[in-house]
């Protein structure tokens, strides 16, 4: 049997490598008691080494705050750079989409802005977004309205979720606070994840696009389950597990690299 301190380093190895531990996990692969993993992983978490979240533990809180998206254009920005570079080659010449709010579909924005277009109809709740794309030729902006929410200049309520209701578009790019392999894509208000859901029924498809930052953490509203999305585009950062439970429950994930 092991002791507790060759429990503790097993705890923290699998962290390290996966970015989570489940607790029923843990206890099966070391033959003891879940009450023994869940003593070990209080002990761990009272030293600051982990985070306990019902049923497993995480390397930090995965709990995120309401960001300015300012300050969220400032994090990871080549990885949200090269994750729209790949997302806009989805994007057909003559398409109607719904671009949803947050600093790396604001990258997605960048990149059609660059792209020469046949006849693109793009509807958004992002008001730096539509500002942006208000010049580009061959490109039809329908901005959504509503109340402004200020720290991700966005529109959010009632108003905004009206503005789908004569929208029939094929692809929605959206980002995400929070994704959660167990409780599922959030971000940090209740009233955009609504708006996202409305934005999901509006399309054919769901593509998230976010860096792997964003994986193992929690957001306050609660979008949907993973299995509800298509498609992932994200960078190269995520754990083998993780990678493998996005391709089991069949969503086509891609993968930047770092080059």
């Amino acid at each position: 049997m092991l002791s507790i301190a060759e429990r503790h380093k097993y705890i923290l190895d699998n962290l390290n490598k996966y970015g989570f531990v489940r607790i029923t996990d843990v206890a099966n692969q070391l033959g003891v008691t879940k009450v023994t993993i869940r003593k070990d992983v209080k002990i761990l978490e009272s030293k600051g080494l982990l985070y306990k979240v019902h049923g497993s533990a995480r390397p930090t809180n995965p709990h995120v705050a309401d960001t300015d998206v300012h300050l969220k254009d400032t994090m990871n920005p080549e990885a949200k750079r090269r994750i729209a570079a790949r997302a806009v080659e989805l994007v057909e010449p003559v398409d109607s989409i719904i671009l949803s709010s947050g600093s790396t579909v604001f990258a997605l924005g960048e990149e059609i802005r660059r792209r020469t277009w046949q006849n693109l109809n793009i509807v958004t709740p992002f008001l730096r977004l539509g500002v942006l794309l208000n010049d580009s030729e061959q490109v039809h902006v329908v901005q959504l309205g509503g109340s402004i929410h200020k720290t991700s200049l966005s529109v959010l309520g009632e108003e905004a979720s009206r503005g789908l209701d004569d929208c029939i578009c094929s692809k929605l790019f959206f980002g995400a606070d929070g994704i959660d392999l167990e409780y599922g894509i959030t971000t940090s208000t209740i009233e955009e994840a609504k708006l996202v859901r409305k934005m999901m029924k509006s399309c054919s498809r769901s593509i998230l696009v976010v860096d792997s930052s964003k994986f193992g953490q929690r957001g306050f509203g609660r979008i949907c389950s993973l299995e509800d999305v298509d498609v992932i585009v994200t960078d190269a950062r995520l754990p083998e597990q993780t990678v493998a439970l996005i391709e089991e429950a069949g969503i086509d994930l891609i993968v930047v690299d770092g080059e």
